[in-house]
């Protein structure tokens, strides 16, 4: 564990000679991601079994690619096949346990395994008419199918997406058996084996609900988009393109962390995977620029974090509130989310400023710095994510959006020999999107368990108004209550599932309360409906950076060499602003560009930021010059104050802010770093 900075002077870190600057290798990036994520831990195939899985994920990119561009078959055909692909392709390539050594064998159990799932997959296109025909009539055979997607569907999930959203997803299957156990409003008549199995596998309400849809359409061939432009070597890209533009400020590296994550976060949907993938390359940077360990992975995994809230292509949950909301464009929800995240970044930016200037960092040097000319030279590659951007904002379908984006990545790899796409290349990236999909299928099939236990047992209403009574019909202890229930589930979930859960369970009584003064029959706002689903979904993703399980922070230090759980303790502190901007944007939705005039949101927007700056430099303890305790807690208060929406707090917040400003500037530290300002 590395030596804590006395508090009481700064001094510029040294760093012991094991420690010498060096990026993480491949296999070590690799090591982290398996033991962090679980949909990286895959089998090292090899002989036949290679080559079917192989061309199994080709087949399944080929099949959602024909759908997107042909037309969607119905609804119980296109999302069974697209299952049956997901469930028989992670018992080919996800182990049942994690064993080391285990090699490329695959075990003759999950032959057996993928073959059902293969069954499974198939039933309805072949059995189609006759199950149309006997409309919800259900045989033997049809039982028996039924239930074996049931449990296919939660043992591929635990395999490739873990535990604790299997656990959940069974928790709520036995509540729909055992209705009448419970006590006070959770109780409810109970569910029959028989009805069960039909609303899970021959209703669109359960395994086949819209969850699974959305993966099915949307998120899949966005996945897709994300894998052809890291065939053309966006990724590294972006690392260059940040070092060009931030490397040479104060605090540099992490800097270049920040802004690298951001970019990230337009082409992976995993808070790990953008951990690992810039982190391997920022974190050593900024050890060597002299932050300790813990926070130099604290930086990187909460940028990576908010890699999944960052438009045009946030986490897959995103696809998912346009569905459950209804009525809306993806487009809505990308622009509502704009400012919220560049809040976010802009938060984090700030502190790690305010924490290299207290302990004396300085940017990278001119040799250090690369060409930017060569680098801009590449700026090409950044035309298909505008490409996506602006087809969005003209209203084009959101899946015709994407194809226009593989097809310009196509285009756009083309004007550099080193970036071009080849045949090979783009089979691969085909392959790789449809690797990438197979723990989204799973997940979202387990969630539609969730959400046809909630549909059909009345759950989401009855635990809506539970949590309505338990605050005393306070918003401000409801969005409390909600925070808390997300960061808990969000414990090892993916966000995907964590949003499903909260967006059918708390979602309801955050909207209930705000529809409060709203005439009886009215229908929801728009404004209302999208704060409400993105303050649960933000929580979720919070969530893999909130100890004691932040899976994101753990990846992170896992590259660092820091304690994991210091790590995940800075890096929430970091997060700040996550913690704060949903209950901003529940209370004042101008900041989701709703329903606002400019002037409006100039004003919610300026004091947004000038109270990141004030409770940034509170937690920090340093602004323009260290800050005593009484200071700290002052500064804190008038950053809250200004942040709050309400006219009379940001008045008051901005008066004090303004008084600070200047008492800081005049007593500021005359000694500061020789290096480029932030």
């Amino acid at each position: 564990m590395s030596k804590k900075l006395p508090p009481e002077e700064k001094e510029e870190l040294k760093l012991p000679p094991e420690e010498e600057f060096s990026y993480i290798s491949e296999e070590k990036q690799k090591e982290i991601l398996q033991k962090y994520d679980p949909e990286s831990n895959t089998r090292e195939l090899g002989g036949f079994v290679k080559h079917i899985v192989f061309y199994g994920l080709l087949a399944f990119s080929l099949f959602q690619l024909y759908t997107a561009i042909n037309g969607q078959f119905t609804a119980y055909i296109q999302r069974s096949v697209h299952l049956g692909f997901a469930l028989s392709l992670i018992f080919l390539l996800f182990p049942a346990f994690k064993r080391k050594g285990e090699g490329r064998k695959v075990p003759f159990y999950d032959y057996i395994l993928a073959l059902l799932a293969i069954l499974v997959g198939a039933y309805w296109p072949v059995m189609y008419d006759d199950l149309v025909f006997r409309v919800g009539r259900v045989t033997e055979f049809d039982m028996f199918v039924g239930i074996l997607a049931i449990l296919l569907t939660l043992e591929a999930t635990r395999r490739a997406v873990g535990l604790p959203i299997t656990i959940i997803s069974s928790a709520f299957l036995a509540y729909a058996f055992f209705g009448p156990s419970f006590p006070g409003f959770l109780k409810h008549r109970g569910q029959d084996l028989d009805s069960v199995v039909q609303l899970m596998f021959f209703t669109t309400d359960g395994i086949l609900g819209t969850p699974l849809a959305v993966a099915a359409t949307f998120i899949f061939i966005y996945l897709l988009f994300g894998a052809f432009l890291v065939k053309t070597g966006v990724g590294e890209y972006f690392n260059d393109l940040s070092v060009a533009l931030a490397g040479h400020l104060i605090g540099g590296p992490a800097k270049v962390a920040i802004f690298s994550s951001a970019l990230q976060g337009t082409i992976s949907g995993s808070s790990v995977a953008n951990v690992v993938t810039s982190g391997a390359y920022t974190i050593p940077m900024m050890k060597k620029l002299g932050y300790n360990k813990e926070f130099a992975g604290a930086v990187e995994a909460t940028a990576s974090t908010g890699g999944q809230i960052m438009p045009p292509i946030m986490g897959a949950a995103a696809f998912l509130m346009v569905e459950f909301i209804g009525g809306i464009s993806y487009w809505d929800i990308a622009k509502a989310a704009a400012i919220p995240a560049v809040l976010y970044f802009a938060g984090v930016w700030i502190m790690t400023h305010f924490e290299a200037k207290r302990v004396g960092l300085k940017g990278l040097s001119k040799e250090e710095m690369p060409d930017r000319r060569e680098i801009l030279k590449k700026i090409h590659l950044l035309i298909p994510i505008v490409v996506i951007v602006v087809f969005l904002m003209v209203g084009v379908p959101t899946m015709h959006a994407a194809l226009y984006g593989i097809l310009s990545t196509i285009l756009v790899s083309a004007i550099d020999k080193e970036t071009r796409l080849s045949l090979k290349d783009m089979i691969h990236a085909m392959v790789d999107g449809a690797r990438t999909a197979l723990a989204v299928g799973a997940a979202t099939a387990a969630a539609g368990i969730i959400v046809g236990v909630v549909v059909k047992t009345g759950l989401g209403l009855s635990l809506a108004n539970g949590l309505i009574s338990a605050s005393g019909g306070s918003l401000i202890i409801t969005l409390f209550f909600t925070m808390l229930a997300s960061l808990v589930l969000g414990m090892g979930s993916p966000t995907t599932a964590n949003y499903v859960i909260t967006s059918t369970i708390a979602a309801p009584a955050i909207i209930a309360l705000l529809m409060i003064d709203q005439p009886f029959g009215t229908a929801v706002p728009v404004a209302i409906a999208i704060s409400a689903h993105l303050f649960v979904f933000y929580f979720g993703i919070i969530a893999d950076i909130t100890p004691p399980v932040a899976l994101a922070a753990f990846a992170a230090s896992g590259i660092s060499g820091g304690e994991p759980i210091r790590t995940g303790v800075i890096a929430a502190k970091l997060a700040a602003a996550a913690f704060i901007i949903p209950y901003m944007f529940v209370l004042s939705p101008a900041l989701l560009m709703i329903d606002t005039t400019w002037p409006e949101l100039i004003w919610v927007v300026s004091t947004a930021f000038a109270g990141m700056i004030a409770v940034g430099a509170g937690l920090i303890g340093y602004w323009y010059r260290k800050l005593n305790a009484i200071e700290r807690i002052i500064t804190f208060a008038a950053g809250i104050a200004l942040i709050y929406p309400e006219g009379i707090y940001s008045y008051i917040g901005a008066v004090v802010f303004a008084i600070l400003f200047i008492l800081q500037w005049m007593s500021r530290e005359k000694k500061l770093p020789r290096t480029s300002e932030a």
